[in-house]
């Protein structure tokens, strides 16, 4: 499977979360981005995983998961659909 992003890099200084993704610096209102980051410690928002295929980051401390396509506006398949899809599955409407 390829990968939806590369991240490289995630960062969050103040109020800020900064993300490096796909060769382009994105800036977030933290607040905006997740009130449980915002409240989080320090230590918390340092410790976070960057998901395998590239989809999103997760906050085990605080029990947050954010997509990359949300935060930077982009806009993926969804990997469950089109495996249903190459299986001949119908998707529910």
């Amino acid at each position: 499977m390829d990968k939806a992003h590369n991240v490289q890099n995630v960062a969050i200084e103040g109020t800020v979360l900064r993300l490096r993704v796909d060769g382009k610096n994105y800036e977030l209102d933290l607040a905006k981005a997740s009130r449980r980051l915002a409240t989080a410690t320090p230590e918390q928002r340092a410790n976070f995983e960057v998901s395998p295929a590239g989809y999103g980051i997760h906050w085990p401390d605080v029990d947050e998961d954010l997509s990359i396509d949300g935060l930077i506006g982009a806009k993926h398949p969804c990997p469950l659909a089109e495996t249903k899809a190459s299986t001949g599955r119908r998707t529910p409407a």
